[in-house]
């Protein structure tokens, strides 16, 4: 695949995500990978929709930020880094101005579909965890 191609995938993979879209999966291959903190491994497209139950109740909603989004292509592989801004059980985040909401991803593509993606962040989006700010919660994000 070429790279704009690639990251023209990833970029719809977010928008979709973000509006809960099922069709999300399309962008899958079956035999998917996903990784995401403290959910874990999951394998085939539906384990998206396994992660995403973890939110259920909670997630109020979810929205990357697209146009700041940083793409580094390598091969078959898509680092995608940005921000995101939502809000979990009432509580608001917005990456770049809380300690939630930044990311980085872990794309690979087969066939022009994703084969799997790695997802890196700290999963307490509204710095509820206060045991883990070491540095206290002030600093400037």
């Amino acid at each position: 695949m070429k790279d704009q191609e690639m990251i023209t995938i990833a970029r719809e993979y977010f928008m979709r995500a973000d509006q809960g879209r099922t069709d999300v999966l399309d962008l899958f291959q079956p035999d998917a990978e996903l990784y995401f903190p403290k959910f874990g491994f999951g394998f085939g497209r539906e384990s998206l929709f396994e992660m995403v139950k973890g939110f259920e109740g909670s997630l109020e909603f979810i929205q990357h930020d697209y146009d700041q989004l940083h793409f580094i292509p390598s091969g078959d592989f898509l680092i995608v880094e940005g921000t995101s801004r939502g809000k979990l059980s009432g509580k608001s985040w917005e990456g770049g101005k809380t300690p939630g909401g930044r990311f980085c991803n872990v794309f690979k593509f087969r066939d022009d579909l994703i084969a799997s993606v790695h997802v890196y962040l700290d999963p307490d989006y509204t710095g509820e965890d206060e045991a883990r700010f070491r540095w206290g919660k002030d600093r400037s994000w």
